[in-house]
């Protein structure tokens, strides 16, 4: 969440100040007076905090200020009202009311559920302890920021503040305090659209913070352990295609392994079971009568069963299933076929080192220079991953040779050289 985080000690009449500054830089007719104001309050904000500024957090005030920005540029008549709007939400807060009664004097930021919310972040069991001891509301307690998360969505480290979007070493133990003392594991926040996905285990599947810190599917594994719904709230298979879709393998594998249902064909190809693909599907286009159709609602992807063999095939590239590739090329399958980023199958096959299936799409005619969603054709997309997410095993120069030999255009690759020796060797013979 593009969040602002607030100074130490924050004062209600320097906010008021601020807004009246925003709306005498957005009335002067100056282009560059927003932004002078906002670099102005960003110096000041960065001089008063009493947390971390890292790039991930400076990132997203510089996108919180764009979009103050965005909105002074659309208002055909901004008033006092507007920028007071926009400070607050800026914030995380969904009106100056609300925000102006969280910093009014006697309110301190350090509210029991704020200093709460620091301790689960920052990994402070006792002082957590302490607090839920002096506060038993807090475990169910919802923040006052327009999320609405409560202390065990923080765990998740999404879609709250992004400045407290961290995970400790004692994530789990934080996690399973907060359960045993009653947290709701399905709980929702108002993140990310206000709907029922908004549980921890959705966006603890999708959070890249706990997966850096190792400990994803062990939070994955506590919130089962407590009730949390392993197919989501409306068994839609939610979590698990959460997590495949954002590549979390470790978190797909523990959801399966308590009980998350593989009857989609989507979910089947990305976890390789050719037994369950084998059965489901009929051919390139259809499916067996009574599959389930499952995908990621933010996907938007059509009920038509052919949407969800392409996407399958993709996934199954993707997580380097080979045996359920060759399957359903074997059923009909486009060769075409590609995701909701635009990668397609071939993409994704040569960026998992699938050499046979790269040969049997290169044969079947897929085409090598349809652009990602990032403009990468699938040579510039398959050195992304050799040069900075390799897939471990894989060796990526035959895959370089096979993509060139079929004509991929090697003009497209900048910088070059690469740095790696043996890609350079292949590309450099075909530049020549």
């Amino acid at each position: 969440m593009d969040t602002l985080p607030l100074p130490a000690r924050p004062s209600l009449d320097h906010y008021r100040k601020r807004a009246k500054e925003l709306v005498s830089a957005a009335r002067s007719g100056d282009e560059t007076a927003v932004r002078t104001w906002a670099d102005d309050w960003l110096r000041a904000l960065a001089s008063s905090l009493d947390v971390t500024v890292t790039p991930f957090v400076q990132h997203s005030m510089d996108r919180a200020i764009a979009a103050i920005e965005a909105r002074v540029r659309e208002s055909t008549s901004f008033a006092l009202s507007d920028a007071q709007f926009l400070i607050a939400q800026a914030h995380g807060f969904e009106s100056w009311a609300r925000f102006a009664d969280h910093i009014r004097p006697g309110a301190p930021r350090d509210t029991p559920f704020e200093a709460a919310a620091d301790a689960v972040v920052g990994g402070d069991l006792d002082v957590l302890r302490r607090l839920v001891a002096e506060n038993p509301e807090l475990i169910r307690a919802h923040s006052e920021r327009v999320h609405r998360a409560t202390l065990l969505h923080y765990v998740a480290a999404n879609g709250v503040e992004d400045f407290r979007q961290l995970t400790p070493p004692n994530a789990v133990a934080i996690a399973r305090f907060l359960l045993e003392s009653g947290a709701q594991a399905d709980a929702l926040a108002a993140t990310y659209g206000n709907d029922r996905y908004q549980t921890t285990m959705n966006l603890l599947v999708s959070s890249i913070h706990p997966a850096d810190a190792g400990v994803q599917a062990q939070l994955v594994e506590t919130l089962v352990d407590f009730g949390a719904a392993v197919d989501g709230l409306d068994d839609d298979s939610s979590p698990l295609m959460t997590a495949l879709a954002f590549g979390y393998r470790d978190a797909a594998n523990a959801l399966v392994r308590r009980g998350a249902r593989v009857d989609s064909i989507i979910a089947a190809a990305a976890m390789g079971r050719v037994d369950v693909v084998d059965r489901v599907m009929v051919n390139g286009a259809t499916l067996a009568p009574g599959t389930r159709l499952v995908g990621p609602a933010w996907f938007h992807l059509p009920s038509k069963p052919v949407a969800h063999i392409e996407l399958a095939l993709a996934w199954a590239c993707k997580f380097g299933r080979a045996e359920v590739a060759h399957l359903m090329l074997d059923r009909g399958v486009r060769p075409t076929a590609k995701d909701n980023s635009d990668m397609t199958a071939l993409h994704w096959a040569a960026a998992s080192g699938l050499t046979t299936v790269v040969d049997r799409l290169l044969a079947m005619g897929a085409p090598l220079e349809v652009e990602n969603q990032w403009g990468g054709t699938v040579l510039n997309s398959t050195l992304h991953f050799a040069l900075y997410i390799p897939v471990p095993g894989v060796d990526y120069a035959p895959i370089v040779a096979r993509l060139v030999k079929a004509g991929a255009d090697v003009r497209v690759v900048d910088p070059f050289p690469t740095g790696n020796a043996a890609i350079d060797e292949v590309l450099q013979s075909h530049r020549t």
